[in-house]
């Protein structure tokens, strides 16, 4: 081997040079990203570019080439990225404070504008960030709490979209959807003040509804007692003997029957209560 390499160096390191720049042409470009090619700092090619038309293995991925020292290589991801916003408190239409936390899903679509730009996906999230809570708190601003638990949220957060999005061609994204994962009244006296109110309200509301109900009652039970007096008025009218012996015997019934049934009553027999039992009138 010795001999062989004595005699061949020139050769084998030749060979190897050779091999190796060969080997530094090539570049693999993944399913999940976009090449895009950089010639003395400017992009002149771009492999495996998203087309939405396009499905995944038709697309351009695998081996390809440049040319060493010449061209390098940045990788883009083409698949959907996440876009998460800080929780920052958000000033409602109503004058309420909410503590909104919200994100946004995107796409690199133009992967040299994004190069040009923005530089790297990290700076396009750092770019797009302070966008994002600026176009909520304009969006929200708008609007009263209220209107964030109803169907206008959608509207609300179709608007955000539509405004980010505009934003983001800038970078080469596309904003493909926004949502808000929450939007509270804040920690302290704004929220105990606000559940306070509520249970003022429905305390009152409560107290109404039984001041009505005594009323009625009252009402309802004057026009019983009168519809009763007028019922034993027209019985004495009809009958007055009649009246006054039934009268006299429901008398006898509660006198007699209270305690365990049995009464002692000391009367003079010519006692006016008890006439009833000597047969006058």
């Amino acid at each position: 081997m010795e001999a062989i390499w004595n005699t061949h160096k020139a050769t084998i390191i030749a060979v190897a040079v050779l091999l190796a720049a060969g080997l530094s042409t090539l570049i693999v470009v993944p399913e999940t990203q976009q090449a895009v090619k950089i010639r003395t700092g400017n992009p002149v090619a771009v492999i495996n570019r998203f087309q939405p038309d396009v499905p995944f293995g038709r697309t351009g991925a695998g081996l390809w080439y440049r040319i060493p020292v010449v061209e390098r290589v940045q990788y883009v991801d083409r698949r959907i990225m996440n876009l998460d916003m800080e929780p920052q408190q958000v000033l409602s239409n109503d004058q309420q404070r909410l503590q909104v936390d919200a994100y946004a899903r995107f796409r690199i679509i133009d992967p040299v504008r994004m190069v040009e730009r923005a530089g790297s996906e990290e700076t396009l999230r750092t770019q797009l960030s302070p966008i994002l809570s600026s176009t909520i708190r304009q969006e929200l601003g708008r609007r009263p709490f209220a209107a964030l638990l109803t169907a206008e949220r959608g509207d609300a957060m179709a608007n955000i979209r539509n405004q980010l999005d505009r934003q983001a061609r800038q970078y080469g994204a596309q904003i493909i959807d926004v949502r808000i994962k929450r939007a509270d009244l804040p920690d302290g006296s704004p929220l105990e003040t606000a559940f306070t109110r509520m249970q003022t309200d429905r305390e009152a509301e409560a107290e109404t509804i039984r001041a009505s109900g005594r009323r009625d009652a009252q009402i309802i039970s004057a026009e019983a007692e009168a519809n009763a007096a007028n019922t034993y008025a027209a019985a004495y009218g009809k009958d007055p003997e009649f009246y006054d012996f039934y009268r006299a015997m429901q008398s006898y019934r509660t006198t007699f029957e209270q305690g365990s049934g049995q009464s002692t009553m000391i009367l003079d027999q010519n006692n006016e209560y008890l006439r009833q039992f000597r047969g006058q009138r």
